[in-house]
This record gives structure tokens, sequence and C-alpha cells, in this order.
């Protein structure tokens, strides 16, 4: 704080808070930083925080969805930014932050609750899945693959149960290019059936 002798006893400058008799007390700007230049800073950093949330989630939008709510997070809490505080390494703190605090969420929100014999799952969703749809899409699947010619229908199966075209061909001894035309023969054939699905 510096103290100067005013002699006309005005406050013109702004950073002039108080005077006392004939002397006006000058106060250094502020640590504080107002609302307005800390979103300017805010979004000046904005776009650099995109790679740090990518690595994070592993995913574009979650990563859009981690930075919103992370700035959205900041903003509301500037005046709790100090002025000297690398203002990125705050940012990055506070998407770690969230991210961290989501995924405990999510983990606990996905757990299964053991009491004696009793098994619950700390859910907060209480749908169940109609299977019907998917039963009827399984049914008529099979019924298209029962109806492929046989020299077809066995590599494809055969494919389908995890054997590789190499135990396929000795398998069934035929050459591999022809295991693989007929499984390809095959997927086209159903793909033609089942185009409805």
């Amino acid at each position: 704080m510096i103290t100067v002798l005013n002699p006309n006893k005005t406050l013109s400058n702004p950073h002039i808070n108080s005077y006392e008799n004939d002397f006006v007390i000058l106060k250094p700007k502020s640590d504080v930083i107002d609302e307005l230049e800390f979103r300017q800073l805010v979004a000046k950093y904005a776009y650099s925080l995109k790679p740090f949330a990518l690595s994070l989630t592993h995913d574009r939008h979650d990563a859009n969805d981690l930075i919103q709510e992370s700035l959205l997070k900041a903003l509301s809490n500037w005046e709790k930014f100090a002025v000297g505080t690398n203002l990125k390494g705050w940012l990055y703190t506070v998407i770690k932050n969230l991210f961290i605090n989501n995924y405990r969420r999510n983990k606990k929100r996905n757990t299964i609750v053991v009491t004696g014999d009793v098994y619950m799952t700390n859910s907060s969703s209480s749908r169940s899945t109609n299977l019907g749809e998917a039963n009827i899409l399984m049914e008529s699947v099979n019924q298209a693959i029962d109806l492929l010619r046989k020299e077809f229908k066995i590599p494809f199966m055969m494919h389908y149960n995890g054997f590789k075209y190499t135990e396929i061909a000795n398998k069934l001894t035929l050459p591999i290019g022809t295991v693989k035309s007929r499984i390809h023969l095959a997927r086209t054939e159903l793909k033609q059936k089942l185009t409805r699905y």
C-alpha cells in the first residue's frame, strides 16, 4: 500500500479506495480477477483442453461432454481462481477431477451388492429388456441359415463357431480359396434374405 499527499482530495483514480485527512491511500491492483477477464482467459484455453479430455475418455463425444461440464464448473467457480495460478493447469485439474468423479459414480452405479443369499444391483436403471424382438430376429437368422445350400452352410457355420480358414480347409479337404469364397457367398446370401432387419 502506498500513501501519497492529496492536495485536492478527489478520487479520480479507480485504484484509490479511500482517503484520510490530507492523505490518499492507493491500493495496488487486486489479486482477484474479475469475471469478464476470467471468462476471456478460459475461452482462450478451451480448445487446448480437448486432447487431454480425449486421452481420458477415448471417445470424442464423451470428451466434448467432459470439456463442457468442466468449463461450466470452472466458470461457475471463477472467484476461487487465484491470480498467479496457472489457469491451464487449473482447468486440467478440473477436467481430471470431474472425470474421476464420473468414473466412480458410474462404477458405483453398476456394482452388485451381496447380503446373505440376496444379490442386488446398485443400478438406477429399472428398465427390463424385451427379448421378443431379439428372439424373432434370431429365428429369422436361423431359418435363413437353414435355407443355405449345404456346401455354403457347413463352412459358414464352422467359421461362425471359431474355426480358422485353414482348419476348415483341412477338415473339408478343400482349397483355402474355395472355403473363403463359400463363406463369402453364404454371407452375401444371408444379407439378401435378411434385408428387412
